[in-house]
């Protein structure tokens, strides 16, 4: 699984080479940001429901998508925020990368499910997230970033 570790290492070996010291700041600066990464993920593990639910109703209440594919968007958002919480823990996005956005684009045109959809519930996510309500600044941070990573590669 690509953390930032995994992704210094793979990256020094690949070029045959000992990690350099701008490696070594990389995965410092993971470091010091893992305090907040672990407090957005225990945020989010315990209201993922809330948040799923909030999203996809928000998106399909405004009567632009067809109701039939809201179960299924419910079980894609819930999935995809469980891919950011692993994101959030190892401090990299090969959970996102190696689970969920590879075949990502494949499964969604094959339900035939808009996704447009996805894209409007992760920034509904994304843009409700209230600090110091939800979590501080920097959980918030490391939280958005991840979900504008995914709003990108579903774009």
């Amino acid at each position: 699984m690509k953390s930032a570790v995994t992704t210094v290492v793979i990256s020094a070996d690949s070029a045959g080479r000992f990690p350099s010291p701008s490696d070594f700041e990389a995965v410092k600066g993971s470091f010091d940001r893992a305090s907040a990464r672990l407090e957005a993920a225990e945020k989010l593990a315990a209201g993922i429901d809330k948040v799923t639910i909030d999203a996809v109703d928000a998106v399909y209440s405004k009567g632009t998508y067809d109701q039939a594919n809201k179960d299924k968007c419910y079980r894609d958002i819930n999935h995809y925020l469980r891919l950011i919480n692993y994101c959030l823990v190892t401090g990299g996005t090969g959970p996102l990368d190696e689970w969920g956005i590879a075949g990502m684009r494949e499964v969604i045109r094959a339900q035939v499910l808009p996704t447009a959809a996805y894209i409007e519930a992760f920034t509904h996510i994304r843009d409700r997230v209230c600090v110091p309500r939800d979590m501080d600044q920097q959980a918030a941070t490391e939280f958005k970033g991840l979900l504008d990573y995914l709003i990108n590669a579903l774009s």
